[in-house]
């Protein structure tokens, strides 16, 4: 199996539906209390592509990025309209968007990473696939600039410093993102005219780990 790294058509996956989803072990104990666990430690994302076709254009344009990814073989980029930036949707990513790491004087390759906080639960989502030429960084407050200071993987989401960051300081991204996917089937099966009809194809796509 390869990773394709290529984005399924924007426009497509615009109308999809889809999220996280968890898992939770739970077990229901003789006093009526539960324990509850997960074996998880990170979500993991399902859509549904055929909900963003619009014509048979859009349909013709499916199968071919199906077909060229040999259906469930190839992994691909996606993009999670409703989750995509290291900010707000509102608003455009800045350097300070998210802090991935605290310097200590020697690392200088850091994971980019999108928190996510409600109360008292906090959850930092690895971000592997970084859109190229939108990640903008931060050392202590302050903004670096690419190619000077640093150097992103867009394959990875590993930024490299030229320099390790001082102990203590405060490393800092912001970014848009795809999710890695692949399609949860090897059949694409749809109707001409039910489709004219508005009838969508069920085309599942599954986030997978890279």
């Amino acid at each position: 199996m390869a990773f394709h790294e290529v984005r399924f058509p924007a426009n497509l996956s615009f109308g999809s539906i889809g999220g996280p989803e968890r898992r939770t072990e739970i077990v229901a104990l003789a006093s009526g209390f539960e324990e509850r666990n997960t074996p998880w430690a990170h979500a993991r994302r399902r859509y549904d592509a055929g909900m963003g076709l619009r014509s048979l254009d859009d349909l013709s344009a499916l199968v071919a990025f199906f077909e060229a990814r040999a259906g469930q073989l190839h992994g691909f980029r996606w993009k999670d309209w409703s989750d995509y930036k290291s900010c707000l949707p509102s608003q455009a990513p800045s350097f300070d968007d998210q802090k991935i790491a605290s310097g200590d004087g020697m690392t200088t390759v850091f994971q980019l990473t999108k928190t996510y906080s409600s109360g008292p639960g906090r959850y930092a989502r690895p971000i592997t696939k970084p859109v190229k030429d939108t990640v903008k960084a931060g050392i202590g407050g302050n903004e670096v600039f690419p190619g000077t200071h640093y150097v992103v993987d867009h394959e990875t989401g590993l930024i490299a410093f030229a320099d390790p960051p001082e102990p203590g300081a405060a490393v800092t991204a912001g970014f848009e993102f795809d999710v890695p996917v692949r399609f949860d089937t090897d059949r694409i099966a749809v109707s001409v005219a039910s489709f004219q009809a508005g009838e969508m194809p069920a085309i599942p796509v599954i986030e997978v780990r890279v």
